[in-house]
């Protein structure tokens, strides 16, 4: 038979559900499997998928046969995903659309063989004399399968690394068309089968096979060193067979069949194979392999109940539309099982058609005792792969997958809170590894998605990306001399005076009181009661830190005698004397000079910056600064409970040299609790961060990790965030590309218990908006003076460049 016409003979007689009713008799249960992500699994993540393989198929009825198949394909990134409305985000978008990968889909199928002897005879051809079919009904044999199966699926679901999800009925005809239309798109076609190779449409295909125990070397395990990676002080590992998934690279399908037979006839069958050998080992060195290899499975079933006798076969089919290329791909596929110690066979003419046809799901039951090895259950599944590309999440930040460089959405915020309970983040890189370029893509990113932001920065970093978005955005900027024009005590009218806010105003002036020593629930409420009578009192006047000083000095003998406050718990000489610093000529008066209050003006800002970076040596300017921006950040970011906001410590270790700053932060950690916010803060390293109580509860709070690249090691990192053996060796393995066209930077990114390394590339536009210093940034700055007009100024430097 030359052509086959899939119309005229469809396999598929019915589909109930996943439960697919082949027209050969076999009934076949259909699962889409949900893998791990390619680099995220551990030596001890290998062994664990392994053993729930063997405990979910070890118990399935005799006869059973199940089929894993992995199919590779080239595809162009589409960029559906991607937001397309700014001007970065359009930069993105186009940027990476069409980029090419290598797209993943796994399948495992459950059949109940029409004929439960499982002995077909050599070249079956599942198309022969099927024209009408055989009608299997869903009869006592078949519900008791599906239960068998049932239960082998939640076995698996519930170990939580892979999941199974049962295929629907237009999925498994698309996949079933799709495979005999020889992945062609666009149009139909038949299958010419020659002698040279396998033809359909414009596509040659060819096949290479495991299908005898002699493939195999000595050793098969769950996981294997990944040579890339690993280097002298780490192990990083994969999948034993993952060189034959995706990081080949090319459009291949990965077949792994199981036959699970009855145990105790392939023992005698054994036995029996033993005693012929023996007799005839002398004949040639072949048959003694064999009858080694032979002896030992024997042994392993004796000595191991739990053993399961099987029969497999694994092929690989692969294709290509130029015949030539074959040749290649099939070079590069005995190249990665020479690795493995494995020597696969190479099916010519009818065999080659045979392993084709009948690695489709319907027709896996017809492959006969030449084309299957035998071998123990666990053996067989140390072949299966485990992992898959990248996910990506329905929203979320853009980075790129390590594999192909492509976008992956990465759902930072975690609405539903499935995978942390606080959504605080922390950045650890040291200098010059691009960490405020890294907190510019995330701030930029949360920003166009609705997000509020506050930034609190020592070094002026993110600037241009502010100026893109002129009409959302203020820079407040510390000047000496000059005050931030925010005025904690302001009030538009007295139903702003609400016991919050109170609360506030009496925790920012304990704040500035700050004595070194606990405040006491007697003393906090003091200062309220003072607080509240000084806005009685003062009902039209302007309110601010001068007016309250002059009014506690005016009252001051009369005080506390009229709130009924004892002198132990509201110190007026303390009061004055160290307030007066504040006030009229005091050292730091202008900072509460307050000509208007210009709290205002941010509040309908959604990216605020603060740059401080001239009092980022004053631990006492410092200080005060912190409390009037939070102070601002209560009255404006946190007002609106519905809304998301994040504030961001930009160099966070230059605040924390002073002690009294670490508390403050603390404080926005319980805070941001009851809002719908995060807080971000970013050091070169752990260490900046005092080994303290506070630094611990900081840290506790803190469930989204970023980390660049430190050639100082990260082991401190590991002891202080918990992270296991395998956050330590992914750490250690990153590498950034800083030449070459397509630059981009490694990170580690850890959200709750997932971890992954990431690439960050982005096009030239998003490359030029997060630039923070040197020449080019200058230049583009320059030229934004001339335009007054960011993104004019992002294109015409481009153009220059």
């Amino acid at each position: 038979m030359k052509k086959i016409n899939l119309s005229a003979y469809h396999p598929i007689l019915d589909i109930q559900e996943h439960n697919v009713f082949a027209n050969n008799g076999n009934v076949v249960i259909c699962y889409a499997a949900d893998n791990p992500e390619i680099y995220s699994l551990a030596e001890k993540d290998f062994e664990d998928i392994h053993g729930s393989w063997f405990q979910a198929f070890k118990s399935l009825p005799v006869g059973t046969v199940i089929h894993k198949q992995d199919i590779y394909r080239k595809a162009a990134y589409l960029a559906e995903e991607l937001p397309n409305t700014s001007f970065l985000q359009r930069a993105t978008h186009d940027y990476f659309k069409g980029r090419e990968y290598i797209k993943h889909s796994s399948y495992l199928f459950f059949i109940l063989p029409h004929n439960k002897a499982l002995n077909a005879s050599k070249y079956t051809n599942p198309f022969r004399k099927v024209e009408k079919g055989i009608h299997k009904k869903m009869d006592h044999n078949v519900l008791e399968f599906i239960a068998s199966v049932n239960d082998a699926v939640s076995f698996v679901n519930n170990s939580r690394k892979v999941s199974l999800m049962p295929l629907a009925p237009s999925d498994i005809l698309t996949l079933t068309d799709t495979y005999f239309n020889g992945f062609n798109e666009g149009f139909d076609t038949d299958i010419q089968l020659k002698k040279s190779n396998i033809e359909i449409g414009e596509n040659h295909f060819d096949v290479l096979a495991i299908n005898s125990e002699l493939c195999f070397g000595d050793v098969v395990q769950s996981s294997k060193t990944n040579d890339k990676f690993t280097s002298d002080d780490f192990v990083f590992h994969q999948g034993f067979i993952d060189g034959l998934g995706l990081n080949l690279n090319e459009n291949h399908i990965v077949n792994q069949i199981i036959y699970l037979d009855d145990k105790h006839k392939w023992r005698k069958l054994l036995d029996k194979k033993i005693e012929e050998l023996k007799k005839s080992s002398n004949f040639g060195t072949q048959n003694k392999v064999i009858l080694k290899k032979i002896e030992e499975i024997v042994a392993k079933i004796n000595e191991d109940d739990s053993s399961r006798i099987i029969r497999g076969h694994i092929n690989i089919i692969f294709w290509s539309k130029d015949g030539q290329e074959l040749e290649r791909i099939a070079s590069k596929i005995k190249t990665e099982f020479k690795e493995l110690d494995i020597v696969p066979y190479y099916p010519k003419g009818e065999e080659r058609k045979h392993y084709f046809l009948n690695s489709y799901c319907c027709f896996t039951s017809n492959f006969s005792n030449e084309d299957l090895y035998v071998t123990d259950l666990k053996h067989a599944l140390c072949l299966f792969i485990n992992n898959s590309n990248y996910k990506s999440d329905t929203t979320g930040i853009i980075f790129n997958d390590r594999q192909h460089n492509i976008p992956v959405l990465k759902d930072v915020w975690d609405e539903k809170k499935k995978r942390i309970k606080a959504r605080n983040f922390a950045i650890f890189a040291p200098t010059g590894e691009g960490k405020s370029f890294l907190a510019n893509n995330i701030l930029r990113q949360y920003f166009e998605s609705g997000v509020r932001l506050v930034v609190i920065d020592l070094g002026g970093s993110y600037a241009k990306f502010a100026k893109l978005y002129p009409n959302d955005h203020i820079i407040l900027r510390y000047e000496q001399g000059k005050n931030l024009g925010i005025n904690p005590f302001y009030i538009s009218n007295a139903d702003d005076l609400t016991p919050e806010r109170l609360e506030d105003l009496g925790i920012f002036i304990l704040e500035l009181l700050a004595s070194g020593k606990e405040t006491t629930k007697a003393e906090e409420v003091a200062i309220k009661k003072v607080l509240r009578y000084y806005y009685q009192q003062n009902v039209d006047g302007t309110h601010s830190l001068v007016s309250l000083y002059q009014f506690v000095d005016a009252e001051k003998d009369t005080l506390l005698k009229e709130l009924h406050i004892q002198e132990q718990h509201f110190n007026l000489y303390d009061f004055l004397h160290i307030l007066s610093e504040y006030v009229d000529d005091g050292l730091y008066s202008f900072l509460f000079n307050v000509s208007e209050d210009q709290t205002y003006k941010i509040e309908d800002k959604r990216l605020i910056v603060f740059e401080l970076d001239e009092v980022k040596d004053n631990k006492e300017m410092l200080s005060v600064m912190l409390k009037l921006i939070k102070s601002a950040i209560q009255r404006t970011i946190w007002r609106n409970k519905a809304e998301r906001g994040i504030i961001l410590f930009d160099e966070f270790a230059k605040q924390l040299k002073f002690g009294n700053v670490l508390e403050s932060v603390e404080f926005y950690y319980q805070a941001i609790r009851k809002q719908n916010g995060a807080i971000g803060i970013i050091l070169q390293s752990i260490n900046q961060l005092p080994n303290n109580s506070t630094s611990a509860s900081i840290l506790e709070n803190t469930q989204v990790i970023y980390s660049l690249r430190n050639e100082k090691g990260y082991a401190e990192l590991k002891s202080r965030l918990n992270l296991s053996s395998h956050d330590l060796n992914q750490l250690k393995s990153i590498r950034n590309n800083l030449t070459g066209t397509r630059k981009y930077t490694e990170m580690f990114i850890k959200i709750g218990k997932e971890s992954n390394i990431f690439r960050l590339e982005v096009p030239p536009e998003v490359f030029a908006a997060y630039l923070t210093d040197g020449r080019e940034s200058e230049a583009i700055m320059a030229i934004y003076d001339k335009t007054n007009n960011m993104e004019e100024a992002i294109k015409i430097f481009i153009k220059q460049s």
